[in-house]
């Protein structure tokens, strides 16, 4: 599956209503190539921005492109899209890049979000463990979405096993190239805030 989202982008670019005066944000994180731009991409109601660049010789030896063999560019940035939510409210989605070389622009783009989707290969697990820990260190809710590449291998028990995820944390599966698919990701993250937010007000600290 190919993580460049551009072909699933809708040819409008809708204008941002002058009605918008409160902003959301999400960001999805994962590892090299797991899907991150295509979800991004599929969901978007704008044809998102993206920061991919042709991969070449000077990522050898530094990114692992084995399990994504068909994969010829990568985002060096970040991915940006767009949700219109209502008439006031807009979601903004950033995708994060993958590579540890970028890591170092992740804190940049948690900053003011809500949550985060943690997008993962279930041929490479071990490839998010770095994101689940980073948001973890943060305090940061996130949802753990499958990105399914063919049947799958494991149950979402095994998986949820395999990276010792708190039994709070939602873990759904997924196709990064659907859009309905994409969107019931954002929306078990949104129930998951929800449901965390009324349990703060419930049992103040």
């Amino acid at each position: 599956m190919d993580s460049n989202g551009s072909d699933a982008a809708p040819a409008a670019r809708p204008p941002l209503r002058g009605t918008a005066d409160n902003a959301c944000k999400i960001v999805v994180v994962g590892g090299f190539g797991v899907g991150k731009t295509t979800l991004v991409g599929a969901v978007s109601e704008i044809r998102p921005l993206t920061t991919e660049e042709l991969m070449t010789q000077a990522g050898v030896g530094v990114d692992d492109p084995s399990a994504v063999a068909d994969k010829r560019a990568t985002t060096v940035a970040f991915d940006f899209g767009r949700i219109t939510l209502s008439e006031s409210t807009v979601l903004y989605l950033f995708g994060a890049p993958g590579q540890e070389r970028f890591w170092f622009l992740w804190d940049r783009l948690f900053a003011g979000a809500l949550g985060a989707v943690v997008l993962l290969d279930p041929r490479r697990l071990e490839d998010s463990f770095y994101a689940i820990d980073r948001l973890e260190q943060h305090g940061m809710p996130f949802v753990v979405a499958r990105n399914n590449f063919g049947p799958p291998r494991h149950t979402l028990d095994q998986v949820r096993t395999a990276l010792d995820l708190d039994p709070g944390v939602p873990l759904v599966d997924c196709d990064a190239r659907e859009k309905e698919s994409g969107k019931q990701v954002l929306i078990t993250l949104v129930r998951h805030l929800t449901g965390l937010a009324e349990a703060d007000v419930e049992n103040p600290s």
